[in-house]
């Protein structure tokens, strides 16, 4: 947890249980009048959902196929990774909707509209990252190093600071489109959301590996506002 001014950051693991309880306690001390959430739209009514709709061919020639993939893959992993603890994905969001909604908290959604991003990333992410990540699938069951990593827990600090650095120096257009961007709009909305809301405290849900580059563009446009 982090404190900034009239904001709580709260970085968390999609698939932790740690981050559960963290959200509840965070909520319940803070008593907030906002709670921000690195959702979009989309996302927010989809998190919701019991049913998942299937995806269709019309989805995939609309997403772009390795857009699809890096999709398909990630979400296939954390439903995976989600399995061996007995969470779903997304749970720590979804348990802050419904305490807000409990609480009468009002909700924003501060990240970029998904289509924009899979748009973005279809048409920034190269051929050379894109045979880099279709290897490194093929590669992967083979791989050598093996982290460990306490699954119900948010990972510390320098495991997520190695995972970013790995992405942007292997794939860096999927971390500018991916992470830097969504990272700056995601303080842009924040900035503004404070300036409406000056003596209102506001607790940030984001997943961890957002957290400190986008409390850095907070900053800085906080600056700049001077």
């Amino acid at each position: 947890m982090i404190t900034y001014k009239n904001f709580t950051f709260i970085g968390t693991s999609h698939i932790s249980s740690q981050s559960i309880q963290e959200v509840k306690e965070v909520i319940h001390n803070k008593k907030p009048e906002i709670i921000a959430l690195e959702l979009d739209q989309k996302r927010f009514f989809a998190l919701l959902k019991e049913n998942k709709q299937k995806t269709s061919l019309k989805d995939i020639f609309n997403m772009g196929f390795v857009p699809f993939l890096i999709n398909a893959v990630g979400s296939y992993m954390q439903r995976k990774l989600g399995d061996l603890v007995g969470v779903k994905p997304g749970s720590e969001l979804r348990q802050a909707i419904l305490l807000a909604r409990q609480n009468k908290i009002k909700l924003a959604l501060i990240d970029q509209d998904i289509q924009l991003t899979i748009t973005k990333l279809s048409k920034n992410f190269t051929t050379k990252e894109k045979f880099r990540f279709l290897w490194d699938i093929i590669k992967s069951p083979f791989a050598r190093e093996k982290i460990k990593i306490d699954l119900t827990k948010v990972p510390d600090d320098k495991i997520i600071k190695m995972v970013i650095q790995r992405l942007k120096k292997r794939y860096p257009s999927l971390y500018r489109v991916l992470i830097d961007e969504r990272n700056k709009i995601m303080a842009k909305n924040l900035y503004n959301l404070k300036k409406e809301n000056l003596n209102s405290q506001i607790v940030v849900i984001v997943g961890a590996g957002h957290l400190p580059q986008l409390l850095n563009y907070l900053k800085e446009y906080d600056k700049k506002s001077i």
